[in-house]
């Protein structure tokens, strides 16, 4: 098991040389002693250890060790590295038993996805009612629907037909987990909802991208990387 991680951490690095990018977000989430799972997947974190810090130490370690040339440095600067400490939780679907089971375009949302993803995305989304310990779909409602803890922030509406309620209307994430584990909010009422959310999220995202030269560029490299990992597969 813990060789595994150590690949892991090593193929890390191998993303980041491969993709060049400008900064790296890195998960600051730690457990002590006991394996931490992050959005449905393990992480690389060993006994003992920091997971805050190894992987960023790994990448620094390699670029000031392998690349400190000059000629190197300016072609392969080191990237910013940042921690994140909050954030939505984006896995789709738990974690998968083998990586036979796993679809890749179906794990996560992308921030290249096109909106049609929305919609496809949310739909197939773990969603079993009454689970509230892993329910995807409340968990990107809450965050993109820009609801907060104390119901000062947005609402959201789902509609709903009468035999199910009627249409209600959400000012908090803890709301929606008491209904839904109660039964009163059906998962197919709660997919409705957050395909329209994603929908719009996307938008906004693709136009963003679009506008900006830098995330433009940086999508492109992104999909480059993507094509070549593919074809050394099918080798």
């Amino acid at each position: 098991e813990g060789v595994g991680k150590v690949i892991g951490r090593l193929m890390m690095v191998a993303d980041v040389l491969a993709v060049n990018p400008k900064s790296i977000a890195l998960d600051a989430t730690t457990v002590d002693n006991e394996e931490e799972v992050v959005d449905g997947v393990a992480s690389m974190k060993l006994d003992g250890e920091d997971a805050e810090s190894v992987e960023a130490h790994l990448i620094q370690q390699f670029y000031s060790a392998k690349l400190s040339h000059p000629a190197l440095t300016s072609a392969l600067p080191l990237p910013q590295i940042t921690h994140v400490t909050s954030g939505p939780k984006l896995a789709l679907q738990p974690t998968r038993e083998s990586d036979a089971h796993k679809m890749e375009s179906d794990e996560y949302f992308l921030a290249d996805d096109p909106k049609v993803h929305g919609k496809s995305k949310v739909k197939k989304a773990f969603c079993e009612p009454g689970n509230v310990g892993f329910c995807p779909p409340i968990e990107l409602l809450a965050y993109f629907g820009g609801l907060s803890g104390d119901g000062s922030g947005g609402e959201v509406k789902i509609s709903r037909s009468p035999d199910n309620g009627g249409d209600v209307t959400y000012a908090t994430k803890s709301a929606i987990l008491a209904d839904f584990e109660a039964g009163t909010l059906h998962p197919g009422d709660l997919k409705g909802a957050v395909s329209a959310v994603m929908v719009g999220m996307l938008t906004r995202m693709s136009a963003g991208i679009k506008a900006d030269g830098e995330a433009a560029k940086g999508v492109k490299a992104l999909k480059a990387f993507e094509k070549k990992m593919a074809k050394q597969k099918k080798k």
